[in-house]
């Protein structure tokens, strides 16, 4: 098997970061296409030469190895699973699920079929991400006590539209929180080596006073389990450009990353390591970037030729479907401190997991949410 034959599922916006990553990589072969919308998988498969489908059962049946899921968060849990059950292996866009129990339906739907299962979160194959995930292992900043990440982007158009799954509690698992949160959490819990043990979250709606969305800014207050509080902010409503922002700060040293910036990282390190480096400002220059949209085509495209390797070789993704899922927990912690109007522990959250289902707390959530553009 000198390649891998994908089928895409959904060919909205994320397809095109793919398209663009992965259209000279010889190891992927896109064959088939499916949406529910005709003429929007007709125009996909026409720029690719696919096959275009509108009906899931045989777009699975097609001549396909694998699949590539872009489709709305509350759609995901039913992709994986028919793929999963025709034995198709499956990379899907991330969030994972809007649930823990739907993750772990996923999780034992994959691994019964015996298939490779990897969330598409780009996030963690961004070349900037390893050099810190790099730097923060070695030591090069000692041990990490405080974190603040951000993102933001423009969603407002999808906000506004009554009836649309973005930003829905339920269709979307909440707001921006689970939206960007999920890429924060999977990042920051791969750096840190950590989970985190207790959080509070401050949920806001800025551009949206629609009775049925949840909140388009979130503002996270995190303690990790070995001791590092971290602080997340994410918004739906920015003017300008979508961005990330990453910094660590440790006993040895801090790092800064900017995704805006042509050389995202800098680096001061009092490590010995660092050479003629040490004790000042140092900035990689080798770190594979450039600012949006062409980071996301960078990692779109280092991830998705992982998932190929891992097939072709048959061995399973260091990233897996369990820290997928821990990054979901870390979201639903944050709904459930918004909930309770004060912090909320990791053990609350399992004990819910266990007992009601998380669920329930997305029910209802938008009424957790303070309207500040409301009259």
């Amino acid at each position: 098997m000198d390649f891998v034959k994908y089928g895409i599922i959904g060919c909205g916006s994320a397809w095109s970061f793919h398209s663009v990553g992965s259209k000279n990589n010889p190891k992927m072969k896109f064959v088939s296409a499916f949406d529910v919308d005709e003429k929007r998988v007709n125009r996909a498969a026409k720029r690719l030469k696919m096959t275009p489908f509108t009906n899931l059962k045989d777009f699975l049946n097609s001549d396909i190895d694998a699949v590539l899921i872009m489709v709305p968060h509350f759609l995901h849990e039913e992709m994986v699973i028919a793929a999963a059950k025709a034995g198709k292996h499956v990379l899907c866009e991330k969030p994972m699920a809007t649930t823990l129990e739907g993750c772990d339906q996923m999780i034992t739907a994959t691994k019964n079929a015996g298939v490779k299962f990897m969330i598409a979160e780009n996030h963690r194959f961004l070349p900037a991400h390893q050099y810190i995930y790099n730097a923060v292992q070695n030591g090069l900043i000692g041990d990490v006590f405080l974190v603040r990440a951000y993102e933001g982007v423009n969603e407002i158009s999808g906000l506004m539209k009554g009836g649309f799954w973005k930003g829905h509690p339920i269709k979307a698992g909440g707001g921006t929180l689970m939206d960007m949160g999920a890429h924060k959490f999977a990042t920051m819990n791969w750096i840190l080596n950590d989970e985190p043990e207790s959080a509070n979250a401050w949920l806001t709606k800025q551009c949206t006073n629609l009775d049925e969305k949840a909140e388009d800014n979130a503002l996270m207050h995190l303690k990790y389990r070995k001791g590092a509080i971290a602080e997340v902010v994410v918004s739906f409503s920015v003017i300008s450009p979508p961005t990330n922002t990453l910094e660590i700060y440790g006993t040895e040293g801090s790092i800064i990353e900017n995704h805006e910036w042509d050389n995202p990282v800098k680096i001061f390190s009092s490590h010995e390591s660092m050479g003629a480096n040490r004790g000042a400002w140092y900035v990689p220059i080798d770190i594979e970037h450039g600012p949006f949209p062409k980071y996301y085509e960078i990692s779109a495209r280092i991830e998705d030729d992982y998932f190929t390797n891992c097939i072709l070789e048959d061995k399973e993704p260091e990233f897996t479907p369990e820290h997928a899922k821990d990054a979901i927990a870390s979201v639903l912690l944050g709904y459930l401190s918004a909930k309770l109007g004060r912090t909320a522990n990791y053990n609350e959250l399992m004990e819910i997991y266990r007992n009601k289902g998380t669920k329930t707390i997305l029910l209802d959530l938008e009424k957790f949410v303070q309207c500040n553009c409301c009259p």
